[in-house]
C-alpha cells in the first residue's frame, strides 16, 4: 500500500480544486495534493473551448482552457503536488484519510489535515427524465457531445434537436451550427430559460435558432438511428398537450436537462446534505458539518459562472488551511440562512458567528423570473441589506453581502420583494 501525508488534500483537479489547492498554498499550508483521477488537469473546461470565461475575475474575455490553465499555472509555481489517475474510494471526515487507487501506485492512503472537495458535477441522463420511445443511437447528453467534438474531434450528427435551454445546450447550438450542422430546434419545458441570458442571445438568436419554452419531447423514434422526435407544448401541470404534438426529423438529439453535484463520497462519509442543491450544506469558511472538510465549486452547488467557483474555491482552500494551523475562527453562535418569497437556496446555508466584524455573500437563485424587484435580507425585523433588480432569473446567481455583527438573531431570510408601481 502507498502511503501519502500532507496538510491539505484536494479531491479534484479541475477550475476549483486548482483555486483551492492555489489559496491553501498562498495562505501558508506546507503541503497541498490534488487527487484528480483524469490524466490532465483542467476538469471539464479543457472542453470548453469558447470565449466568455474571466470577465469578472480576470477582467478579460478566455477560453475554457486558458482560464484553467492560469490556476493550473499558478498552482504548480507554488508548489501544488499532483496524484493523477487516481480514483478516490472513500474519505474519512473523522481521520482525515482519503483511500484511493492509482494504476500506477495501486490502493493508496492520503492522511491529511484537512480535506477539499471539489469533484464537480455531472449531467442529468435520459434515464432521468424518462423520454418514451425506442433506444437507438444518436442521443448525447450535451457535456458528451462537447467532449467528442472539442478534444476527440468526432462529430456527433447532422441535424441536431436539442432539448433543455441550460447553458451547455446552448452553447453546443452554436458549436453545431459552426460545424456545419443543422440545429433544428431547442425544447425547453420551463417557460423561462434554464441557461444565461447572453447564452441564448450569441448562441441562438445570433444564428437563428428557435427555442420552443413550455414544450418538451414526447417520444423519439428510429431504430438504429434517431430518425426524429415528437414535441408538444405543456400546461401549467408540465403535462405535454396531445393536440399541439409536432415531428421533427432528425438524427441526433442533445440533453441538456440539467447537472448533479458529485457527491457519492460525500453522502458516504455521512456529511449533511442539503435537499434542494444535492450538495454538501457549508458555512461561509465553506466548511461542511464534518470540520476538518471543506467543499467549493459545483460539487456544492450548480454555479452558472466559472468566475464564482473560484471566488468561493480560494474561501475554502484559505480555510482549509486555517483549519491545519488551528486559524480557524471558534464558532460561538450557528445562524440558519432561510428562503423567503421566490428563493429557491441560499449558499452558504449557515453562518459561523465568532464575534469578529466579518463581511460574507451569500449567493442564491430565484425560483422564477420577475421584473423590477429589490433583493432583500433580514434578521428578524431588521433590515442587512437590499438591493434593486431590474430582472431576476432562476438561471442566473444572485448575491447579497452582509456584516455578520449586525446579525441580531440566529437566522438570515433573504427574499425577492416586488417594487410597488
Amino acid at each position: 500500500m502507498y502511503n501519502l501525508k500532507c496538510d491539505v488534500a484536494v479531491i479534484g483537479a479541475g477550475p476549483a480544486g486548482l483555486a483551492a489547492a492555489a489559496a491553501a498554498k498562498k495562505e501558508g499550508a506546507k503541503s497541498v495534493l490534488i487527487i484528480e483521477r483524469d490524466e490532465s488537469i483542467g476538469g471539464i473546461l479543457q472542453q470548453c473551448i469558447h470565449p466568455g470565461f474571466g470577465l469578472t475575475y480576470f477582467k478579460e474575455e478566455l477560453t475554457g482552457p486558458e482560464y484553467a490553465g492560469r490556476f493550473a499555472k499558478e498552482a504548480m509555481e507554488l508548489g501544488v503536488e499532483f496524484l493523477m489517475n487516481s480514483m478516490v474510494l472513500e474519505v474519512n471526515e473523522k481521520s482525515g484519510c482519503v483511500l484511493c487507487t492509482s494504476r500506477e501506485h495501486g490502493i493508496t492512503t492520503v492522511q491529511a489535515g484537512s480535506i477539499v472537495l471539489a469533484m464537480g458535477c455531472r449531467e442529468r441522463t435520459r434515464a432521468m427524465i424518462q423520454i418514451p420511445g425506442s433506444r437507438p443511437a444518436g442521443i448525447y447528453t450535451a457535456g458528451t457531445a462537447q467532449r467528442l467534438i472539442n478534444r476527440q474531434n468526432e462529430m456527433v450528427g447532422r441535424k441536431i434537436v436539442i432539448l433543455g435551454s441550460g447553458d451547455i445546450g446552448m452553447i453546443m447550438a452554436r458549436r453545431m451550427t459552426l460545424e456545419g450542422a443543422e440545429v433544428l430546434a431547442v425544447i425547453e419545458l420551463m417557460d423561462y430559460l434554464a441557461g444565461l441570458t447572453r447564452n441564448k442571445v450569441q448562441c441562438l438568436d445570433d444564428f437563428g435558432i428557435p427555442l420552443y419554452l413550455s414544450h418538451t419531447i414526447t417520444k423519439i423514434e428510429g431504430y438504429q438511428r434517431v430518425e426524429g422526435i415528437y414535441y408538444a407544448a405543456v400546461g401549467e401541470d408540465k403535462k405535454p398537450i396531445p393536440e399541439t404534438e409536432k415531428y421533427i426529423a432528425c438524427d441526433t438529439l442533445l440533453l441538456s436537462v440539467g447537472l448533479i453535484p458529485e457527491n457519492e463520497l460525500t453522502r458516504t462519509a455521512g456529511i449533511q446534505i442539503n435537499p434542494v442543491t444535492n450538495g454538501p450544506e457549508v458555512n461561509q469558511y465553506m466548511q461542511t458539518s464534518a470540520e476538518r472538510v471543506f467543499a467549493c465549486g459545483n460539487v456544492v452547488h450548480v454555479n452558472d459562472l466559472a468566475d464564482n467557483v473560484s471566488e468561493e474555491s480560494i474561501r475554502a482552500g484559505q480555510y482549509a488551511a486555517r483549519y491545519v494551523q488551528g486559524r480557524l475562527p471558534k464558532e460561538e453562535k450557528k445562524i440558519r440562512c432561510e428562503t423567503g418569497e421566490n428563493v429557491r437556496y441560499i449558499c452558504p446555508q449557515s453562518l459561523s458567528a465568532s464575534g469578529e466584524n466579518e463581511k460574507v455573500s451569500l449567493y442564491f437563485r430565484v425560483r422564477e423570473p420577475e421584473f423590477g424587484v429589490k433583493i432583500v435580507a433580514h434578521s428578524g425585523a431588521k433590515l442587512l441589506a437590499s438591493k434593486k433588480r431590474q430582472r431576476v432569473n432562476p438561471g442566473e446567481m444572485e448575491h447579497l453581502e452582509l456584516n455578520l455583527s449586525e446579525i441580531e438573531n440566529d437566522t438570515v431570510k433573504i427574499s425577492i420583494v416586488r417594487e410597488a408601481g
